[in-house]
Parts: C-alpha cells; structure tokens; sequence
C-alpha cells in the first residue's frame, strides 16, 4: 500500500515539477525569452491545441467549398446539378428524336418519295366497303334539315376552301395553266403550273418557313408550315424572298417562278401539299386559274 502510495506521489511530482524553457542569443547567450513549464501544462496545451486544429478543419469541410477537394466527397450542389442534368439529358434526346423524325418527315417532301403504306391507305378501307344496294338511301327528316342547315351557311360563306374544318383559307400562289396534275401513281405528288419567268410566288396561308435552300434536283426550293401540320411545298422557283425562320401572311410573296433545277422543263412552278405526312392533291382546295 505505501508503494501504491509512493509511486502516485513520484507520478505527481514529475506531471507538476516545474521546467524553465529559455531561448539565448546565439553569439552573447544572452537570455530573450523563458518559460515555466510542467509536464501537465504541455500534455494540456497540447491536447487542447489539437482539439482546436480538429474543429476547425471540421468548420472548413463543413462551411467552406474545401470539402469538395476530399476523396469520395459528394456536395449537395454538385447532387443537385447532377440530377438537373440527367434531366435535360433526357429532355434533349426526346427533342432530338423528334426533330429527326421532322427531319426526315421534310426530307421525305424534298424527294417526293414516301412509303408505299401511305400512299396506298385508301386500300385498307376496301374490304370495309358498303354495298349501296344493300343501304337505305332515302334520307330522313333530322338528316333534311341538317342538310338545309349547312346549305345556307353555305351560301353566305366567303371562304369555301378549307381542308379537315381547320378554317385555312387557302390562296393560289400562281395563275396558270396546268401542265402536270397530281398523279401518285407516278410519284408525282404535285401539280406543275405554267407561269410567266419571275412572276411572283405566293404563300396559300399564314406560316412559317421552314426550308428556303437551293437543291440540285429541284432548284430553289421554299416550304411553308400551315396551321394543323398543313406543308405547302414550291419547287423550281427562280429566286427566293423568304428565308427559314420567316413568318409569312397568306397571299405575300415568297420567291418568283423560274426554271431551276435539274428536272425542270421551263419556266413554272411544282407546288405540294402534304397534310401531316400524306400528299394531297391541291386541285381539290386551290383554283390555280
């Protein structure tokens, strides 16, 4: 028991026994500074010197951007920029994916060759015929009254081309005589109209231009954006007025006729109309004379 005694006291002495740290003048040792010190004041200082160095790296991972140099580290900022860009990520390939299939929908009018399932669709709707013969025509007198109905809005209607009830009012871009119609069996999916060299051309309706560029095939070509996915296509033109991007009023001028391209045979213009992906022929909504 003294030993346990002794040997706590000799552990005191030595944590409290007093040390003078001195600091001299090299050349005339004379004396500059002095400290007391004990082994218990350095363990203290020092602990407490590391805990001090511990909270503030604590305080600059925490607070400051320093964290972001640490291996592995992952900031909020960085989490939060990284799921807005997955975002945009997916919202660019679907615009992507769409814009091509625009792409290849406006190349399609360019070349003037579409799938034959398009153009043949009438056919699927054969085998779904009625038999006139078979059906009472006689009409009856809800269906009288309908008719006369629309006969005299229509008698008091100043605008009677418009395609699929989308109120389009369609103008003849050029006057002339027609020296090609709309033949699908032929791929021709257009009417060629005789004009005079540099007569102007004009827009059937309101729209944007979505293509104003020369080609080899078909000289200077223009295409219009309609309301409703209408594209109205003037091929062989002489020059161009309007330009992608350009919004146009129906009946303004776009470009001249002319003789343009390699599969022009004199001065006139190639029109089409495409609704939404299908010829159409443009002598049922347009009087070109």
């Amino acid at each position: 028991m003294a030993k346990k005694v002794k040997k706590r006291k000799e552990i005191k002495r030595k944590l409290l026994h007093k040390y003078r740290l001195v600091i001299l003048n090299e050349n005339t040792f004379e004396e500059k500074i002095s400290f007391k010190l004990s082994r218990l004041n350095v363990f203290v200082t020092g602990s407490l010197f590391m805990i001090a160095l511990i909270g503030l790296t604590t305080l600059l991972i925490a607070f400051t951007p320093l964290r972001e140099y640490i291996p592995g580290y992952s900031s909020t900022r960085l989490k939060k920029q990284a799921t807005e860009l997955t975002y945009k990520t997916d919202s660019l390939v679907r615009t992507l994916n769409y814009t091509n299939k625009y792409l290849d929908n406006i190349r399609m009018v360019l070349k003037g060759d579409i799938e034959n399932t398009v153009v043949n669709r009438d056919s699927l709707f054969q085998q779904y015929k009625l038999d006139p013969s078979t059906v009472d025509l006689n009409p009856i007198k809800e269906d009288s009254l309908l008719r006369a109905e629309v006969a005299l809005e229509d008698k008091y209607n100043l605008f009677e081309r418009v395609i699929d009830k989308k109120n389009l009012v369609l103008f003849a871009p050029v006057t002339g005589e027609i020296s090609m119609r709309y033949e699908p069996k032929e791929k021709h999916y257009a009417v060629d109209v005789t004009a005079i060299r540099d007569s102007p051309v004009k827009a059937i309706a309101n729209g944007t231009v979505i293509f104003s560029e020369w080609t080899a095939d078909t000289g200077y070509v223009i295409i219009l954006e309609h309301e409703g996915g209408l594209l109205s296509v003037y091929k062989h033109n002489g020059s161009l007025s309007k330009f992608q991007g350009d919004i146009v009023r129906g009946g303004e001028v776009i470009a001249s006729v002319g003789n343009t391209g390699e599969f022009t045979t004199g001065p006139h213009l190639h029109f089409e109309l495409w609704d939404n992906g299908t010829p159409i022929d443009p002598l049922n909504y347009i009087d070109f004379n």
